[in-house]
């Protein structure tokens, strides 16, 4: 399977200039490739196809207007094109049915808060013996490794985010050797808000909550940006603090995701998670703590973990009454509002814990060999002994 490796540049004054240019040229011929295609639908005319659209840059880049271009790599021009056509087919893909429902393609800004540029293999990037990123036209740019590459990459994407910072994202292949060896247990997992992850074994995973917790820096940083004037130096410079505290908690969240999914995926040898409606929750009132939480990426690194380490991933459907039925004996006991976090079954009596019982639901549902001993969180009530009946005993007073 192909996979990707992110590393941090580190490109001079010069090299970032170089580098903003083929951000502009890239940029400039998209949206010259999305023009023609919109102005011949306006027409009624039939759709302009790629090639039409590769010959007609090459003639644009002999013309005064748009000589300019000829000052990047040619590579990266017609991988502007070839994201053109993939946005094209999500936008027809999703009409038809095949994919989510994707918006048509829209047209770039300077101001977006991403940038990138993609160099394949024909365009004679390569990594120089002291382990930098030599860019055709642009130089050899400092690279943070922070591991090794398994193989030799086939391409190469340039990315600045909002926060300025760049990274060098490579495409390798991964071989069959990081298969990891077998082993038994298979788990469940429910995830939440309270605790962003319960397993069917019993562990509960706290949730970090990046977000609520970083809440009052960003609420600063973005009052001190609401009071600069627009245009001036100074504004820019809260943008660039506002976007890098943002940054900060995104780093945060996606380190915890990955080493959280990295550890289920080694100590199991199956999961199974619920495929959550985030599109619906993010509309409640849960809207913040919901997207802190970022329950559909934790869930695609499983995915793609599992097929990459040789473990078994299943995803069972959102409508599986699993907080409603219970573990033990299977009855379903009916809807209970969310306050309700411990129940007690009305057909074997078995006091349950709702999130352990939902994750041992989860795996059962999805055909694992789950025990539901640790959905019992303790024994069904017991009438007291008589010595034990009568008033409480009064409280000592406590200092504070």
């Amino acid at each position: 399977m192909q996979l990707r490796y992110g590393f941090r540049l580190y490109p001079n004054n010069p090299q970032r200039s170089a580098l903003a240019r083929a951000f502009g040229c890239a940029r400039v011929v998209f949206n010259d490739a999305l023009r023609v295609r919109e102005d011949a639908r306006a027409a009624g005319l039939a759709f302009v196809t790629s090639g039409e659209l590769s010959k007609r840059l090459t003639a644009s880049k002999k013309t005064p207007q748009r000589a300019w271009l000829g000052e990047v790599s040619s590579v990266i021009l017609q991988q502007s094109l070839r994201d053109l056509d993939t946005a094209y087919r999500n936008f027809f893909d999703g009409l038809g049915g095949k994919r989510p429902t994707m918006g048509a393609p829209r047209f770039k800004s300077r101001k977006d808060n991403r940038q990138s540029i993609r160099f394949t293999a024909n365009a004679g990037w390569k990594i120089t013996p002291g382990r930098k990123l030599r860019l055709p036209k642009i130089g050899d740019i400092a690279v943070k490794w922070s591991r090794p590459l398994p193989s030799v990459p086939s391409t190469v994407t340039v990315i600045k985010d909002a926060a300025g910072r760049y990274f060098a994202s490579f495409v390798v292949e991964t071989e069959p050797s990081e298969v990891l060896p077998e082993t038994v247990p298979e788990v469940g997992i429910d995830l939440g808000l309270s605790h962003f992850a319960i397993l069917s074994d019993g562990t509960k995973i706290d949730s970090p909550r990046f977000l609520r917790r970083a809440e009052k820096k960003l609420k600063k940083a973005q009052q001190a940006l609401s009071r600069k004037a627009k245009g001036c130096n100074n504004r820019g410079k809260a943008r660039l603090k506002v976007a890098r505290a943002h940054a900060r908690v995104a780093d945060a969240r996606r380190e915890f995701h990955h080493q959280l999914s990295t550890k289920i995926i080694r100590d199991n040898q199956a999961v199974a998670v619920e495929d959550l409606a985030v599109k619906g929750l993010a509309r409640t009132r849960l809207a913040k703590s919901v997207h802190d939480a970022g329950w559909s990426a934790f869930v695609g690194m499983l995915e793609y973990k599992a097929a990459r380490y040789g473990r078994t991933f299943v995803r069972i459907g959102r409508f599986e009454p699993t907080s409603q039925t219970c573990s033990q004996c299977g009855v379903k006991d009916g809807a209970k509002p969310l306050h309700v976090r411990i129940w007690e079954c009305a057909a074997c009596g078995a006091v349950l814990d709702r999130d352990i019982n939902a994750a041992v639901n989860v795996a059962k549902a999805a055909g694992l060999a789950v025990s539901a001993c640790r959905a019992r969180v303790r024994p069904g009530p017991v009438p007291a002994q008589r010595e034990e009946t009568g008033t409480h005993p009064k409280l000592h007073p406590t200092t504070v």
